[in-house]
């Protein structure tokens, strides 16, 4: 505190940051790209352990034993949905009250803003199937949820068929405490948003459906089986919902526990876990896995049906059964026993998961790195735009030069509001038209241009883009004239602390996309004056914009995978991206394209009029 309070301490301590600005800066931009790549390495990391009581053992006893019965049943199902080209509803309303549950539909129908190439959908209807295990030991006002989705094709029927064998299973047994809702959603994540939004009487999509005729308890926690084909090697599991969210930690944790109790091969991001952490390729298998575990998170959309139920505090997570290795055979007996002996552990709870942590990344099952850990590799990134803030802020501090009658230079000294205010306004009409246009011109798109719906989304999006670096280029002097030396300072000063809040505000919410953005955007914002060669300049400031940066998380993102594209292809699912962005959007609520839209976009845009002031 003395630092601060003596004048003289405070006056030395800020000359030595304005002095050491951009070596400092240098230096926490390394340190934080350090900070970050080093929380994959093990000893750095923190081992997995069960918080909560209730579920801190895992000696219950599995016996589901219908395991081949469940098989019959996913091919009776696939038969049938096959005979009436969609979900079999009928026959699985017979099917689920045969098993002694309470059986429920709810129909829906969704007009997408644009048709989903990706999917081959516009005008969606569907039916969602579900029934109620009602709690025979206690007064029914908590649930648990076990989904599987009806996908087109083959897919998933063995999921099906292993919901209603567990529905069955579950009612002869007696402990049961909570009421437990066997849902069978139609398309997907929409028929999911309709049943969620159903069930908590809200409507956040402008979704048609009918409600819901039975309800069971306030929903505890969900799991969604999606099995990829009739033969699975190992159990994949699935944290990353809408936005970023993730469930708690507790819940990975007993999916672990369960795995390693019944010998069950278990994977996070389809990698398995290593213990050869000590040498180079274990530790680059670490880095792998997390930072597809960042990319996911980053991009805001649901990986799977559970993640549109953490939007009500519900905590969920996807189980999905693989067919990757080939020495390992895992059969829909030993699935059974996992999720029963899952569920069991859920049925003990008595009250909402919380008490393990709800911010982390995994680079393996049995790791974990808490927000303690990895915010400040954020925070050194975003520290150099306070850096650059206070450095700008000394030299318009310092007194403007005078003229030789000793009268201050008055229009050194005093740039004009509107030369500040006219970049700001402009820049956010700008984000205004890229977050509003490409919907609403697709129509006059398509007629005027032999394009289909989605591709005038896409190509109205890009074109906006495009023109916004020229629109408010030099805005300043629309109204003010030419530019002042300590106008593009003040403007800098405010774009700096703009995106520094911006930043830190996006990290506390989904840290993954904020350090992403930090990551590319802070060099770029520190850096960029009027007086640094232009044209080198606006090649560095356009590859670190939210545009390419997106274009080559891409790419990278599909080397995480292992699964390398041509630069065509990878084009081509750029644009894919885009719309399907775009679409979650409008669909699911996520936030990731009005945020880049309306606000890191033209942030950005601010720090390229600087470049281009006079």
């Amino acid at each position: 505190m003395g630092l601060l309070s003596d004048p003289n301490r405070r006056r030395a301590l800020i000359n030595l940051l304005t002095r050491l600005n951009a070596p400092i800066c240098v230096v926490c931009y390394m340190a934080g790209v350090a900070w970050f790549m080093g929380l994959a390495f093990e000893p750095f990391t923190l081992r997995t352990y069960m918080s909560e009581n209730a579920m801190g053992s895992t000696m219950v006893e599995e016996r589901f034993p219908s395991g081949e019965r469940a098989v019959a049943t996913g091919r009776e199902f696939a038969a049938h949905k096959k005979k009436v080209s969609g979900m079999p509803v009928e026959w699985l309303v017979k099917t689920m009250q045969a098993r002694g549950l309470e059986v429920y539909t709810q129909r829906f129908s969704r007009t997408l803003p644009f048709p989903d190439e990706n999917k081959e959908r516009y005008m969606v209807k569907g039916t969602n199937v579900y029934g109620i295990l009602r709690a025979p030991r206690a007064p029914r006002t908590e649930a648990l949820v076990l989904s599987a989705p009806c996908t087109p094709g083959d897919n998933n029927n063995q999921a099906v068929g292993l919901l209603l064998g567990l529905a069955q299973y579950f009612r002869n047994q007696i402990y049961w405490a909570k009421d437990i809702i066997f849902l069978v959603n139609d398309h997907d994540l929409i028929g999911m948003q309709a049943w969620l939004e159903g069930y908590h009487h809200t409507n956040t999509t402008g979704m048609d459906w009918s409600p819901l005729q039975g309800r069971g308890g306030s929903i505890q926690a969900a799991l969604s089986l999606e099995l990829s084909s009739d033969v699975v090697t190992s159990m994949d599991l699935v944290l990353e919902g809408l936005n970023g969210q993730l469930p708690n930690l507790d819940l990975a944790n007993l999916f672990y526990a369960f795995c390693q109790k019944i010998g069950v091969l278990c994977t996070i991001q389809g990698k398995l876990q290593r213990n050869d952490w000590d040498s180079v390729s274990g530790y680059s298998h670490a880095v792998q896995t997390m930072m597809l575990m960042v990319m996911k998170q980053a991009s805001g959309r649901p990986w799977g049906d559970h993640g549109l139920f953490l939007r009500y505090h519900i905590e969920a997570a996807t189980i999905k059964g693989i067919n990757s290795f080939r020495q390992y055979k895992t059969d829909a007996t030993t699935i059974g026993r996992l999720l029963e002996g899952m569920y069991r552990k859920l049925n003990n709870l008595l009250e909402r998961l919380h008490q393990s942590y709800f911010f982390y990344l995994m680079p393996s099952l049995s790791h974990f790195v808490s927000i303690g850990y990895y915010m400040p590799a954020f925070g050194l990134l975003a520290v150099i735009l306070l850096l650059r803030a206070l450095d700008l802020w000394v030299q318009l501090a310092t007194p403007p030069p005078t003229t030789e009658d000793g009268i201050a230079d008055i229009e050194q000294s005093s740039p004009g509001v509107l030369s500040v205010l006219t970049p700001l306004v402009i820049s956010h009409l700008t984000g205004a038209a890229l977050y509003m246009l490409p919907i609403r011109f697709q129509e006059m798109a398509v007629e005027h241009f032999p394009v289909s719906e989605t591709e005038a989304v896409v190509l109205t999006a890009i074109a906006v883009y495009t023109a916004g670096l020229a629109l408010p280029h030099n805005t300043h002097r629309l109204l003010s004239g030419e530019g002042t030396e300590q106008g593009w300072r003040v403007l800098k000063l405010v774009a700096l602390l703009y995106l520094a809040v911006l930043l830190g505000c996006t990290a506390l919410i989904n840290f993954s996309l904020g350090f992403i953005l930090a990551l590319t955007l802070v060099p770029g914002a520190a850096f960029v004056t009027p007086h640094v060669p232009k044209v080198l300049s606006a090649f560095v400031l356009v590859i670190l914009s939210p545009a390419c940066t997106l274009l080559f998380s891409v790419f990278f993102f599909q080397e995480l995978q292992e699964m390398p594209v041509s630069f065509l292809d990878g084009w081509l699912l750029y644009l894919s991206v885009i719309s399907q962005g775009i679409l979650d959007h409008f669909l699911y609520g996520s936030l990731v394209y009005p945020l880049i839209a309306l606000l890191v976009y033209p942030c950005w845009l601010l720090f390229w009029n600087i470049l281009f002031w006079k």
